[in-house]
């Protein structure tokens, strides 16, 4: 039996199951680390990388902030600093997904359209991991 994520005789995911896997970490972390989660997540695996895009994220507090640079500026600052303190266990989280080490993880937040961007790199191919839709 083809197994993933180094886990014996578990059977290899598509490339969609491993997409909706690490959209539900990412809203269970929202919802859980951040107080709220997005109204629409999707994630898209692309060689050794993971996009995330987050639709609906800001509270209403924030959005009352973005009426001004300063404003904007706070959400910014707070929102990567928040994500920032919580990467090694988000990086945790994605490689128990995906079975492979996360290099790096790059993020910005849009106070314009409240949306965000989470990307993650890895040690290795992950289209190597999964498997197409058969």
């Amino acid at each position: 039996m083809k197994t993933s994520n180094g886990v014996k005789g578990q059977k290899v995911k598509t490339k969609g199951q491993v997409e909706a896997d690490i959209g539900n970490a990412i809203t269970k972390f929202e919802l859980e680390y951040m107080g709220r989660g997005p109204k629409e997540v999707k994630t898209y695996i692309v060689d050794d990388m993971v996009f995330i895009r987050l639709k609906g994220v800001l509270t209403d507090a924030e959005k009352q902030l973005t009426k001004n640079q300063e404003g904007r500026d706070l959400i910014k600052k707070v929102r990567a600093t928040l994500l920032e303190s919580a990467k090694d266990l988000l990086s945790r989280v994605i490689k128990d997904i995906v079975g492979v080490d996360v290099i790096s993880m790059h993020t910005d937040i849009s106070t314009q359209t409240g949306e965000r961007i989470i990307i993650f790199t890895f040690s290795e191919m992950l289209t190597n991991l999964i498997r197409e839709k058969t």
